[in-house]
């Protein structure tokens, strides 16, 4: 009974300090189209911007489509963001689930935007 009592304790021991990195998010750089919410993946391209730009201006965000995984990401900084609407960009930063915690935002080249 003590040996599965040391057993257990060690096991939990090793559980809580893995805790704080199992929420960890991934750092990295993404490339993509900065568009808005409401259009999402549709809105991933230049002449979208004014659309876009409507939709921020009624009380929409700014997201990120990656065009690797196809997929929308919110981003916290929507200042950022919006100096890049409509351009294909590469976010750099912490990503966590289905958001971004941007570190910064450049234009991306050309061959890269996947459009």
């Amino acid at each position: 009974m003590k040996k599965t009592f040391v057993v257990f304790a060690a096991v939990l021991a090793i559980v809580a300090l893995a805790l704080p990195f199992a929420n960890a998010g991934t750092k990295g750089t993404w490339t993509g189209w900065v568009t808005d919410e409401h259009c999402a993946a549709k809105g991933a391209k230049a002449e979208h911007k004014d659309c876009a730009m409507k939709c921020i201006e009624n009380g929409g965000n700014l997201v990120f489509y990656n065009t690797a995984d196809e997929k929308i990401y919110s981003l916290d900084n929507q200042d950022t963001a919006k100096e890049h609407l409509g351009h294909a960009v590469k976010v750099t930063g912490e990503a966590e689930g289905t958001a971004i915690k941007v570190e910064k935002i450049e234009m991306a080249e050309a061959d890269h935007a996947g459009h």
